[in-house]
């Protein structure tokens, strides 16, 4: 009798158990190492938030889970994030091995990685050690030194020292990696290595170093225990001078040639000036060069997953033979039962990884990372985040079926309260559909995130009342059906920061736009230059409109992630957008916007319709009425302050829990 699961069967070759010399392998999934996480201590130890994060991952069902990078070298030359772990002594042993016996119970195979940055590394020591001294092109990384021949073979050392060191942790094997632009990279690549010994020069010398890491770490960890090296297939650095893919292919060959036991094949360096991850890449778009490289090496295991969030795609390629294994790391970190959902044929009720890049964002500002669409991510040791049956069963109404109240819906359905949404609109998702249908980079994304909402709605059993505006009138028709009120209306357009409009000028809301309410012009000005002013102008003159954008501050991009900074920038460029900056629009007519800026010089602009899209303003009206009508009150989400999604998110997910 065949006991696999409805979504087992459907994708086998995901699923397909695996041996690989005394492993047995449950399925064709290697959890990525996904970076680090800040989660620890400053001097290198694992603390016990980052044990109850790891107890998660190790519970998502993959069948080889790789632990986050280890910094090897005590001086700390290697260490890349300020709370990032260290594996130079036996002292850090006992936290991994509660790790490596996570994995274990969850029948996994265990991965350490050992990250040694390189470039981006000696965050603790104002400087950083690489092949040669290349000026950083980023100013937050530190000046580089040579690192010299003495110094080469000790940290080859060190790497060995810190495989054998996993390995009597209890971990299977050991992972090096070049992903990001690390020191393994950096002696790879040209661009930062201008050596002219035997470690420098020929690709051939230029692999040398990866060689005898490989040969090293293999001889002391032993046959028996996997090896895994992190390997660009693109490094995206040909502005700088770096490898080209069929340099990449070659250098993969030779940690082929040196007995790697698999190859993870990654995209992109921190100093790329393309994205590698973000939702501006369409998913699937790296797929070919992991099916070169499987071409190329079909004795070599090769692992894949660079913008690859999609389980149903990953199990094809594996059946076309692109790769092997389905390397995942952000789409699990995002929805830790992923795999769990995809075996019961449950993927509808996925919360996707919609590549906004919240996680690097915070690393790149040394915060511990969290996630957009998983709040719980980074909190698992907090009993407060956790979803648990209520003691007292509640009447919750929320109004707003934006990501803030369908966040706090679901869980405080699944606590056990009854609960009714309102919205105004007559579909759940507010503002973010207005968004999502204005995204140049990957709109599915987004909308994937109301579908979401929609769907487990219906679940989970929530009632959702749609075209029904909330008003003290009708919570007096209302009165002691709810116990309590969660206002989650969002934010709208200041009108009182709007400037004049003269002979018959008008001023259109930003979301009216947005949301397909009003037909844009076809010359627009739009006033603001955040978040959703650049969508706007930058879907507008994607569809032929001609959009100039006016913004009273310096710069534009205020609220936008730091991470998506310089793709609105990249945009901008491409779609040749003219931005005024500090300057503001002061008056408004049928046929023209009047700007002044800074200086006080006034100019006109011609435009047929002018687009208001800042600053924003709470929708609180509702909340001071509803004080004394319902016996608890809560705000959430751009109600209580303009912020946006993620805020939304996890203000709802926390209300949601403890309510």
């Amino acid at each position: 009798m065949d006991e696999r699961k409805a979504g087992e069967k459907k994708l086998k070759h995901l699923f397909e158990p695996v041996k690989w010399g005394r492993f047995e392998i449950k399925n064709r999934v290697k959890y990525g190492a996904c970076c680090v996480s800040n989660f620890n201590t400053r001097d290198g130890f694992i603390t016990p938030r980052e044990l109850a994060r790891t107890k998660v991952i190790a519970e998502t069902g993959a069948g080889i889970i790789t632990n986050q990078g280890a910094y090897p070298d005590p001086l700390g030359e290697g260490k890349a994030y300020f709370s990032q772990v260290a594996l130079f002594d036996d002292k850090f042993l006992p936290q991994f091995e509660t790790i490596a016996r996570y994995i274990h119970d969850n029948g996994g195979m265990a991965i350490q990685q050992i990250l040694h940055a390189g470039r981006y590394g000696g965050i603790d020591l104002g400087y950083c050690i690489q092949p040669s001294v290349v000026p950083q092109t980023l100013p937050h990384f530190r000046p580089p030194r040579e690192i010299t021949k003495e110094q080469i073979r000790e940290t080859i050392k060190q790497h060995a020292d810190a495989a054998k060191r996993a390995i009597k942790a209890g971990f299977d094997g050991t992972e090096i990696t070049s992903f990001m632009g690390y020191l393994l990279a950096n002696f790879c690549s040209p661009f930062t290595n201008k050596r002219n010994d035997e470690y420098g020069g020929s690709v051939e010398n230029r692999g040398r170093f990866m060689r005898e890491l490989i040969s090293e770490i293999k001889e002391a960890q032993g046959d028996d225990y996997m090896l895994v090296a992190r390997l660009n297939g693109a490094e995206l650095m040909d502005k700088w001078g770096g490898n080209s893919e069929d340099e990449c292919l070659e250098l993969m060959k030779m940690a082929g040639d040196a007995g790697i036991d698999m190859i993870s094949v990654t995209v992109g360096w921190q100093e790329a000036p393309e994205s590698s991850i973000g939702r501006d890449v369409p998913p699937g778009h790296w797929n070919r060069l992991a099916a070169r490289a499987k071409k190329e090496l079909p004795n070599v295991p090769i692992a894949f997953g660079v913008r690859l969030p999609d389980p149903v795609m990953a199990n094809a390629c594996i059946e076309k033979g692109d790769f092997d294994y389905w390397e995942v790391c952000r789409p699990l970190l995002a929805d830790p039962q992923l795999l769990h959902k995809a075996a019961e044929d449950r993927l509808e009720e996925t919360r996707r990884c919609i590549g906004s890049l919240n996680c690097l964002s915070r690393l790149f500002r040394d915060l511990p990372y969290t996630c957009t669409m998983n709040p719980a991510l980074g909190h698992e040791v907090e009993p407060e985040y956790h979803i648990t049956p209520a003691a007292v069963k509640k009447r919750i109404m929320i109004i707003g079926a934006g990501p803030a109240g369908m966040e706090c819906a679901m869980a405080a359905k699944q606590r056990g309260h009854e609960v009714t949404v309102f919205d105004r609109e007559d579909s759940i998702g507010g503002l973010l559909r207005g968004y999502a249908a204005n995204d140049l980079a990957n709109r599915d994304d987004m909308l994937s995130v109301v579908r979401h909402y929609e769907v487990m709605a219906k679940k989970l059993g929530i009632e959702v009342k749609l075209g029904v505006e909330v008003t003290p009138k009708l919570m007096r028709d209302l009165l002691h059906q709810f116990d309590v009120a969660i206002v989650a209306a969002g934010a709208r357009n200041d009108e009182n920061m709007r400037p004049k409009t003269a002979d018959g000028g008008v001023l259109t809301d930003a979301y009216e736009v947005a949301l397909g309410r009003i037909k844009p012009g076809k010359k627009v000005v739009v006033i603001g230059g955040g978040r959703i002013g650049l969508t706007l102008a930058e879907s507008l003159t994607d569809q032929g409109h001609e959009a100039i954008i006016v913004e009273s501050s310096k710069r534009v991009g205020n609220d936008v992630a730091p991470t998506w900074k310089w793709r609105h920038t990249s945009w901008i460029k491409e779609l040749k957008i003219p931005v005024m900056t500090s300057t503001r629009v002061t008056r408004v007519t049928a046929s023209s916007a009047t700007v002044v800026n800074a200086e006080g010089e006034e100019k006109e602009l011609a435009a047929d319709m002018v687009i208001y899209a800042a600053p924003q303003k709470p929708n609180q009206e509702v909340f001071q009425a509803l004080q004394w009508m319902v016996d608890e009150v809560h705000m959430i989400g751009d109600a209580m302050a303009p912020r946006g999604m993620t805020s939304a998110i996890h203000d709802g997910y926390r209300l949601g829990c403890r309510i």
